[in-house]
């Protein structure tokens, strides 16, 4: 396979990104860096310095620095922030979509549907006023009041993949920030330009020094920022193994975790579905972003009679889909971020043929003209695919969809339980019945009924179940807000003209 180039010109000079701390940019002092690709293309674009534990613990006491101001500033004030930052947002987010696809590889309009959807977490804590509202009882006993108040955790750190750079990084501080919280944020070395261009964003609307800060690196500053006793709490999402870690370290060193972590999302297709719509569904979100999403369908489940009419239809499909940079306007599905991503997700393509999966459609022999150095790996499509191989079990996180065959609806929700993740599923049927059971039984935390990513939006909240997620409260939305607050209850009673003695019994209503 091959398809031409719409690359021209020359790749720009070489640049070096370090830190944000305390509202402006600081050059890195570790010796340490990493390289930044144009996955497009596979040229070096620059490099970017890995902070060292101190360097990391300077971007925690600036946070901590700026904690005590901040929270005491009115929620409605904060509020303000957000939406003169998302007004921001919406001015420079054509110039954010082309530095998010320059350096992750995914096509311009997935870049800037990653953006709104961040957007939209930023639209919700522009409510923060109303989010913070507490509850107040009167005479809870005799002349005694008793209220509640959500106040500020305090340094909070969100460390982020290398597939949503913009989208996940807010769907945490900004609610986290609106909440009176002070912020690090430790994004992928992979693609860090954006997290730091959105930090001169937050600058520019107005955002006090030190509330938001971006420490670059790897496991040095990630540890330091598990173990350091002034950060209250943590937010990370990535692969399974590694939030395990997270939550772990995390815990044991005193603070709040929500740590989300890998996913085999499964799409079951009933017999009576519309074959396709289905299979147009299925390619979407199978092959969307080269497959690098968490809520990428890796594998559909085909009910009955459905399989070979949707393997059929899928079929068809990606013979018309178009793998180019992701700056071409008729381009598809972009690179893979790295080439060592794209060796691993090679890699599985060659385990399932070795497994004895029945490989449909092969795009490893996939050529871009004029960008033959870049990461590209064609939509691979894997027929009979059974539950004990290592490519159904394993999350590959690229353009890989298994085809998995089920007798009948309750064998296709058993393979959906059975599966160690839980992070979505979606059902396709025109049944009714069929939706309300799977919705019912199904063991993940987010479902689609003839909605193939069932992302929430901002004012619900987003994780999945099982090893999907660990810890107990989900990202943005509702959970957001109590995750990023601690809850204080106050009983008052003032006193009366005549003096009481002292009492020795527990308080109780009278």
């Amino acid at each position: 396979m091959s398809t031409p180039s719409p690359i021209a010109g020359h790749e720009p000079a070489l640049f070096e990104l370090g830190h944000h701390v305390a509202g402006r940019h600081v050059a890195g002092s570790s010796g340490r860096d990493g390289p930044v690709y144009n996955p497009a293309t596979g040229a070096l674009r620059g490099r970017v310095a890995f902070a060292s534990a101190d360097e990391t613990r300077a971007a925690i006491a600036a946070a901590e620095d700026a904690l005590p101001a901040w929270a005491a500033t009115t929620p409605l004030q904060r509020a303000r922030v957000m939406f003169r930052f998302k007004a921001l947002l919406e001015a420079h987010a054509d110039e954010l979509a082309l530095l998010l696809t320059s350096e992750h590889g995914k096509v311009l309009s997935d870049a800037r549907g990653e953006l709104t959807r961040g957007m939209e977490v930023v639209e919700f804590a522009c409510g923060i006023p109303q989010l913070l509202k507490s509850e107040f009882t009167e005479n809870v006993g005799t002349n005694v009041d008793s209220w509640s108040m959500r106040q500020p955790v305090g340094v909070c750190a969100g460390i982020t993949p290398f597939n949503f750079p913009a989208m996940v990084p807010m769907w945490m501080f900004p609610v986290a920030i609106a909440c009176g919280n002070t912020f690090v944020l430790k994004p992928s070395e992979k693609d860090p330009s954006v997290p730091l261009r959105i930090a001169e964003l937050l600058q520019q609307a107005g955002l006090p020094d030190g509330v938001f800060n971006v420490v670059n690196g790897d496991r040095e500053a990630v540890d330091t920022l598990l173990t350091d006793p002034r950060v209250a709490a943590v937010s990370f999402v990535g692969s399974t193994p590694v939030a395990e870690y997270i939550y772990r370290t995390a815990s044991a060193h005193g603070k709040r975790v929500q740590a989300l972590g890998g996913a085999k999302n499964h799409m079951v297709v009933m017999p009576d579905a519309d074959t396709r719509n289905a299979a147009s569904a299925l390619v979407g979100a199978a092959f969307g972003s080269a497959g690098e999403r968490c809520m990428a369908i890796s594998v559909a489940v085909a009910v009955g009679d459905a399989g070979d009419r949707l393997v059929e239809a899928v079929k068809q499909q990606l013979a018309e889909l178009k793998v180019a940079p992701g700056t071409a306007d008729w381009s598809d599905m972009g690179p893979l971020v790295t080439r060592e991503h794209l060796e691993r997700v090679r890699g599985y393509v060659d385990l399932g043929v070795q497994e004895g999966a029945d490989l449909i459609v092969d795009g490893r022999g996939l050529k871009v003209k004029g960008c033959e150095q870049g990461y590209y790996l064609g939509p691979c499509l894997f027929d009979h695919v059974q539950t004990a191989m290592r490519i159904y079990r394993e999350e590959i996180f690229g353009p890989v969809l298994c085809i998995v065959r089920a007798p009948d609806f309750e064998a296709a929700l058993e393979i959906v339980n059975a599966h160690e993740f839980g992070n979505g599923t979606a059902i396709f049927t025109a049944s009714g019945e069929a939706a309300r059971t799977f919705a019912q039984r199904v063991q993940a935390g987010m479902v689609g009924v003839n909605v193939p990513i069932p992302v929430p939006m901002a004012f619900h909240s987003f994780g999945g179940w099982k090893r999907s997620l660990f810890g107990p409260l989900h990202v943005h939305g509702p959970d957001g807000v109590r995750f990023y607050t601690r809850l204080k209850t106050v009983t008052s009673r003032w006193p009366t003209a005549a003096r009481e003695g002292a009492q020795f019994v527990m308080p109780t209503m009278k």
